[in-house]
């Protein structure tokens, strides 16, 4: 038996044996080392999203060892050979590729996507000792001496900025970039708009210490929302990005109230990139005349693919030693502690809270 945060009921968490289970061919057995917490978890927890059978395992961001491999799983999703004792990183969807969304438009998410599974049944969730990845779920070796905290930092934040951006058109040298909200997407879009050659990146937030470490991973300008007004936090965009305003807006907010901010925020012929909302059910007022006067696009992002996963994989490795990604970290929880490691998440203090399996 291994141990797991399972919720129970709404708002009910608790640390419990679930079952270790074999690899089926073509997956694998993992061993978790470290799982970072999301606030889709939160969502999750509060029923604030897609409802599923309860109890269920949370979490969706880990990294770990591989315990066992499954018959014929030799390679990683990328080609890499892979053995028994190799890190790997994996993304948590299970596509079918025979739906429309996943073979004509090559899209997210897939019309049959697997996600969380009831906790008495095999799971790949990340709030556990153990993983169980199905044959066809996409995972990656990570690199031998790569720092895990830097690539579990951004967790699937870098995979979901990762993605949303690219749907969005991506970001081309000497472009103006404004990210609203400093939480993990808007951190891990930061850090994308910075590695991407943006000219201005202004990260928008109400929590000084986030604020703080957007600036450490790129940011050039940091708005407050406490300390400033609406129309005081457009003089200041329009400020830095000139008088066509910026060329991207990401909303990495989660928060209603971002929407029209963002939508007035974006320039001429600009784009916005809407990230953040999925957990935000409910209605939002704007003049939508303003995307006609300033030829505006707007494009939301439901998930990351498997790509993206890959391409975070390596830009957080990558990047390790030239930004302080690790130090995103702010608190660490071992299973025994799942109340609080999730409620640390709502405290305001925190930046990244993940789970550690060595914390006993």
């Amino acid at each position: 038996m291994a141990k797991a945060a399972v919720l129970v009921s709404e708002g009910v968490v608790e640390t419990r044996e679930v079952p270790i289970f074999e690899p089926e061919a073509g997956g694998a057995l993992v061993r978790i080392e470290l799982g970072g917490v999301c606030g889709t978890d939160l969502h999750m927890i509060h029923r604030l999203a897609y409802e599923y059978p309860l109890p269920i395992i949370l979490g969706h961001e880990g990294i770990g060892r591989i315990e066992k491999l499954g018959a014929g799983m030799d390679r990683d999703h990328a080609g890499e050979p892979i053995k028994v004792g190799d890190r790997v990183y994996w993304s948590p969807m299970v596509a079918c590729n025979q739906c429309y969304t996943c073979t004509i438009l090559e899209s997210s998410p897939c019309e049959k996507a697997a996600h969380f599974a009831e906790a008495d049944k095999p799971s790949w969730c990340s709030h556990a000792d153990y993983g169980w990845l199905p044959r066809g779920m996409p995972f990656f070796k990570v690199p031998e001496g790569a720092s895990l905290d830097a690539i579990i930092a951004l967790g699937c934040a870098l995979p979901t900025a990762v993605g949303s951006i690219d749907v969005a058109g991506g970001i081309k040298f000497g472009e103006t970039v404004v990210v609203q909200g400093a939480g993990p997407v808007g951190l891990a879009a930061t850090l994308v708009a910075n590695v991407s050659g943006a000219r201005r990146i202004i990260v928008i937030d109400n929590n000084k210490i986030r604020l703080e470490r957007a600036r450490l991973i790129g940011a050039t300008d940091t708005l407050s929302l406490e300390e400033l007004t609406p129309e005081e936090r457009k003089n200041a965009v329009m400020d830095a990005c000139g008088a066509s305003g910026p060329d991207l807006v990401v909303e990495a907010a989660g928060h209603l109230s971002a929407f029209p901010e963002g939508v007035a925020l974006g320039g001429q012929a600009g784009r916005y990139c809407v990230a953040g909302l999925w957990g935000a059910a409910g209605e939002v007022s704007f003049e939508p005349r303003q995307l006609v006067l300033k030829n505006f696009s707007v494009r939301g992002s439901m998930a990351p693919r498997a790509k993206h996963y890959y391409r975070a994989l390596h830009l957080a490795v990558d990047m390790a030693d030239k930004v302080p990604l690790a130090n995103l970290i702010t608190h660490r929880f071992g299973l025994n502690q799942a109340a609080d490691a999730y409620a640390a998440v709502t405290g305001g203090e925190a930046v990244k809270v993940i789970f550690d399996m060595s914390i006993s």
